[in-house]
This record gives C-alpha cells, structure tokens and sequence, in this order.
C-alpha cells in the first residue's frame, strides 16, 4: 500500500507562523483532512485539485466523532493518496494524535509527524511574556480543560494545577475555569494569582485579558463565548507598567 500520511501542526492560525516543512506537505498533498482552527487562509498553500475535508472538532458543537475521522484517514490511504491531517497548534498537544496514529498502524500505513507551533507558545508572545521564569516560574504544566463529555475532568491532579511557582496552561477550558478555580482554592491557590485569556490567538480576532483566576471565573461564569482560548495562570510576567 503506497498512501502515507503526514500529520502537520498547523500554528495557532497565523499563516506566517506554520513551518517550511509544513508548508510543504500541505502544497504536495492530495487530500488535506484539517480541524476547524487549521482552515482559512493555511489552505491556500493546498493545490487547486486537493481534497480538503473538514473533520474539526469544537466544544458545544455538532462534530464528526473519532472514530470516523480515523477511518477518513485511513479510506484516503488506502487509495495510494498522500495525506495532510491538518491539526492546530502542535498535533501532539490534545489533538487525538494517538488514535489516528493506531488507525494507521493497523491498517498498516507510514506517516510522519511535522511538529506545530503551539498555541501555549503563541499566546505567550501574543501577550508578550515568556512561559518560564528564572527565579518564579521553573515549571510549565499543560492540562486540558475537559473530558470526552465536555466536564472538568475529577481525575486531574489539582494539587499540582494549585502550584504556584509554576505556570499553568489550561486548553480548552473556558466552559470549566470556574469549576477549577473551586478547586484550586480548595488546594490553597491564592485567589488574586494572576491569569491570562488569549481568544483567537494569532489572528486578526485575538483578545488578551489580563486579570486574576478569581475575577476570570467570574466572568467566563456569565460569558464564556465561542472563541477558542488559551488561559493561563500563575506567577506571570507583567510589563504593562514597564
């Protein structure tokens, strides 16, 4: 069986900000399966006859289930097809990289991984501070804001979330900040820690605001909205002042 498939991170929207090799692989491939935050102007670097299939997945949405992304996938291969699942940010960063891989395997197909700048990142350099700090932020945690019903997953390690030497980046959480914030002050977390949202990182839509975990729960309480966002929390910089 001669397809392949190259599972290219596609940056946080901004086409300047995707990779020469990622940049590659989408203008060869035949079919280009992209998640909702991967389409617009990145897949104008397609060529004209190309396939390009939206597959993406958004909280509160009507979208198409794993299972049949994964046999997507797997039926373009299966026609000798080069193939570019387009995911956002970086493909190994909760975006169900490990499913399709096994689909592959087991249908015997190659691929490779082009690694994506992250959204953790972008969101970092939007609001223009840096992830680590020397002397108060030596750790950078991720953590998924929800689990496969859209809930604050129980199973989290809240005791680790509520540290605050570290710098935490909370995916996919506006729909659950609230609740996590609950438990991070049952953990000890002070209230006014400092918290950032960045909606639509990269794009012409971005928005940065720059708050305390208390007040940001206080409002994604009232206003969640339907903008992907990064938030982050913890001992971060501030040069607003500066």
């Amino acid at each position: 069986m001669s397809g392949f498939v190259s599972f290219v991170g596609s940056g946080p929207g901004d086409p300047e900000l995707l990779t020469v090799k990622a940049v590659n692989r989408i203008s060869k491939a035949d079919a280009v399966l992209f998640d909702d935050l991967s389409a617009g102007p990145i897949l104008a670097h397609a060529k004209p006859s190309a396939d390009l299939v939206g597959v993406g997945k958004r909280a509160g949405r009507k979208s198409p289930k794993q299972n049949h992304v994964s046999k997507l996938l797997v039926d373009y291969a299966k026609t000798g097809a080069h193939v570019v699942r387009l995911k956002s940010g970086d493909s190994g960063l909760f975006g169900r990289l490990e499913e399709e891989q096994l689909a592959l395997r087991e249908a015997g197909f190659k691929y490779e991984i082009i690694p994506g700048v992250s959204s953790a990142s972008a969101a970092a350099a939007a609001a223009n501070i840096p992830l680590t700090r020397r002397f108060t932020a030596r750790r950078v945690q991720f953590v998924t804001g929800h689990d496969t019903n859209g809930d604050l997953p129980e199973d989290l390690n809240f005791a680790a979330l509520a540290d605050p030497d570290s710098t935490t980046v909370v995916f996919m959480g506006k729909r659950t900040f609230a609740k996590l914030v609950e438990k991070l002050e049952a953990y000890g977390l002070d209230l006014k820690t400092p918290a950032l949202l960045v909606e639509s990182v990269s794009t012409p839509e971005q928005y940065i605001r720059r708050t305390t975990i208390k007040e940001l729960a206080d409002i994604l309480k009232n206003n969640v909205g339907s903008k992907p966002a990064i938030i982050m929390y913890g001992p971060l910089a501030d040069f607003t002042n500066v």
